[in-house]
């Protein structure tokens, strides 16, 4: 390896991988390190990935990338034990240019690593960075595990290490201890299937896909949803909550995720399939409120790293992706001005601020704290909402002005019209 590279990026997922293109495609020297054996053979994910935040990078990647479904239908269920109330929607007349893909990451990961060597970035796998080199108060590279590799100078590390990223807590841009409450632990399994059945079940024609959201009563009051993504021949599957909700109700992730899968709507989607691979993953969970510092002297934070997640539309890989490419732009800038102060990184701050990522982190600032206080969303108005509904679309000999008077008497029963109009109130300002 070189004497000193002038960007070293830690982690070789969407962000670093990202960060490591576009720094090499503007002539610096840069060295992307993985511990994985390969690059995505660690990497989790629900398995969305949005085609414009990368399209910015790799100008029609979705012509050789290694992509499942182009998604064409979203849908949301809110269940109750044996029912549900289902909203989506669906675009496929025209969909071009596409919106969105279902990925398996192990493969993906990989592709995306290839292009950055075409680039001209130094990939190394199994390569541990353990600790940061320091030139007085700034960060000057890596120390890794690897014999072979040592120090690792560079003018600017970018880390890209994930959600437990120790590298960031060393460099004072995150906190040491992510609390439990802004945390969340996911599990998902992949579930093979013949191409032709899914298309069935699913209603769609290769090579389109649908994504299904769900949220209700399996989730046995924790903060959390399921997820169901079709794949060429496999659905992903899986269930994430807040660390602190399983914790204190001491629930099993893996538990809450065999009741999502035995609901009679998803067993028969799951029927005949076969478990071919089970992961686990945490997330970053605080929104907006969790973003520290994302900068210092010779150093920047992208990614899950940074607690960029939108945990509301399920988006992290888009963000990974943003935050990356602004780094990038920041390195570049940086080196080209020999100046990777504190003070000359600080446009990073100010790129991602002024992006998509953080805006729409802001706008949802409070919706964390709102609905940890506010268990009802989860528990009871699944439930009402799911009794509404059959009531209305029960023919049984009453009018529908007096099924409508049962709802409101069970509503005012159950919450009362004030309660419930408080909770609608505080959830569009949380949300707003």
């Amino acid at each position: 390896m070189a004497d000193q590279f002038d960007v070293v990026v830690v982690g070789a997922g969407l962000a670093g991988t990202t960060a490591a293109i576009a720094c090499a495609r503007r002539g610096l020297q840069v060295a992307l390190l993985e511990r994985g054996q390969y690059p995505g053979s660690k990497n989790v994910q629900g398995g969305i990935l949005y085609r414009h935040p990368l399209d910015t990078i790799l100008p029609k990647f979705w012509d050789e990338a290694p992509l499942e479904r182009q998604i064409i239908e979203q849908r949301v269920w809110i269940t109750t034990k044996d029912g549900l109330v289902s909203a989506g929607h669906r675009h496929e007349a025209a969909n071009d240019p596409p919106n969105a893909w279902s990925v398996l990451r192990a493969k993906f990961d990989r592709w995306y690593a290839k292009k950055a060597e075409e680039a001209g970035v130094v990939l190394a796998n199994q390569t541990t960075a353990h600790d940061l080199l320091w030139d007085g108060p700034s960060v000057a590279g890596v120390k890794t595990a690897d014999s072979s590799e040592g120090d690792l100078p560079a003018k600017i590390t970018i880390l890209a290490e994930g959600v437990t990223s120790i590298l960031a807590e060393k460099a004072g841009l995150r906190r040491a201890n992510l609390s439990m409450d802004r945390l969340a632990l996911a599990v998902k399994e992949v579930v093979t299937l013949p191409a032709s059945v899914i298309e069935d079940r699913f209603n769609v024609r290769a090579p389109f896909g649908a994504t299904i959201e769900l949220l209700g009563e399996f989730s046995k009051g924790t903060l959390g949803y399921g997820f169901i993504y079709t794949n060429t021949d496999s659905l992903s599957i899986g269930f994430g909550a807040v660390l602190a909700d399983l914790v204190a109700t001491n629930q099993n992730p893996n538990d809450l995720l065999e009741e999502m899968k035995a609901h009679p709507a998803v067993a028969p989607l799951l029927e005949g399939g076969e478990l071919s691979e089970y992961s686990a993953h945490s997330i970053p969970e605080g929104g907006f409120k969790e973003v520290q510092h994302v900068h210092g002297a010779g150093v920047m934070v992208v990614g899950d790293s940074a607690a960029l997640v939108n945990v509301f539309h399920r988006e992290g890989s888009n963000l990974a992706i943003e935050s990356a490419r602004l780094a990038a732009e920041t390195a570049v800038e940086a080196i080209e001005r020999k100046d990777t102060s504190a003070e000359a990184l600080a446009a990073y701050r100010r790129r991602l601020w002024q992006s998509f990522a953080i805006r729409d982190l802001e706008k949802y600032k409070n919706g964390p704290d709102f609905f940890q206080r506010n268990r009802q969303f989860l528990t009871l108005y699944p439930r009402l909402l799911n009794d509404s509904a059959r009531e209305l679309t029960t023919v049984d000999g009453a009018s529908k002005r007096e099924k409508q008077g049962l709802i409101i008497k069970r509503l005012r029963r159950e919450r009362g019209l004030l309660g419930l109009a408080k909770d609608l109130w505080g959830a569009w300002r949380a949300v707003r």
